[in-house]
């Protein structure tokens, strides 16, 4: 039996450094010699398709985008030993919190909760988990959703399902970019 790929996620809100991160530990990865596939599910990709996004998640939208995500972990573990995700798949929920938040909306009873117990049945899957922490003095770049107060409640409700699901995860932020590649590259490798 084929031992399954070593899963690395990094979760949080958008512009805070998740893509620049996993980049630098694919590098450090390839020049190893390990076979490393990226995953990022993009909310354009549900957007196109027609499902409200960021502020105006909703059900349909964030199951969307959790299935999205566990489809594309799954394609990726055919042919990587390091899967680097961004985005993992609590992600999506936490968005979703945040836009009930930040709009007043609120769900169907029991909603929400289905999509917590996938969550956190899917939560096993990752081996490492960081949690990228937002610095609001940082702006947003072009193309970017510019609502500052919906960015910083996406960035609280992330972390809040992230802390719930992995007690054990690791913040990221400018501080700690070094250290973290560090932690990625021998957490990977003292799985060997």
């Amino acid at each position: 039996m084929n031992r399954r790929p070593f899963k690395i996620a990094v979760a949080g809100t958008h512009s805070t450094g998740k893509s620049t991160f996993l980049a630098s530990v694919r590098a450090a990865l390839e020049s190893q010699g390990t076979r490393v596939v990226s995953v990022h599910y993009s909310a354009v990709d549900a957007q196109s398709r027609g499902f409200p996004i960021l502020a105006e998640h909703t059900f349909g939208s964030t199951a969307w985008l959790m299935a999205r995500a566990m489809e594309l972990e799954e394609e990726a573990a055919l042919k990587a030993e390091v899967i680097l995700i961004d985005r993992p798949v609590p992600d999506a929920l936490g968005y979703l919190l945040a836009a009930l938040r930040h709009t007043g909306r609120t769900l169907r009873p029991g909603r929400y909760e289905r999509l917590a117990a996938i969550c956190a049945a899917w939560a096993g899957e990752y081996d490492l988990v960081f949690l990228a922490r937002l610095d609001p003095t940082i702006p947003l770049g072009p193309g970017r959703d510019q609502d500052a107060a919906f960015r910083s409640e996406a960035a609280r409700a992330i972390a809040e399902v992230i802390d719930r699901l992995f007690p054990y995860r690791h913040v990221l932020d400018n501080e700690s970019v070094d250290e973290a590649l560090a932690l990625a590259v021998a957490a990977f490798g003292g799985r060997l």
